[in-house]
């Protein structure tokens, strides 16, 4: 495994985690809507330095959306951007004809 195979797979387990903590502000009902007020712009934060470039500035404002909205917190945002970074994006980028 190289390098860069590593960090990807540090970067789902990260992804795994975030996701988990936007998970848990349905643990304790009530105080959840509190968490995801403070949760919303961290994880957002958090997501532009994951994922760098448009992709991430694009993903950091889905994330905060889905944490600042009720009920959405279902949604894994995290994981859901690892799979367009790492499997369809590249797989798209294999698909392209070098025509010149």
């Amino acid at each position: 495994m190289n390098l860069e195979n590593t960090n990807k797979y540090k970067i789902l387990a990260a992804s795994i985690i975030f996701d988990a903590v936007g998970y848990a502000s349905f643990i304790l009902p009530g105080i959840g809507e509190f968490t995801d007020v403070i949760w919303a712009p961290a994880s957002a934060y958090i997501m532009t330095k994951l994922y760098k470039g448009n992709a991430g500035k694009v993903g950091a404002a889905i994330s905060f959306i889905e944490e600042a909205m009720p009920g959405l917190d279902v949604v894994p945002t995290f994981t859901l951007m690892w799979l367009y970074t790492y499997v369809f994006k590249s797989k798209i980028k294999e698909t392209i004809i070098d025509v010149s």
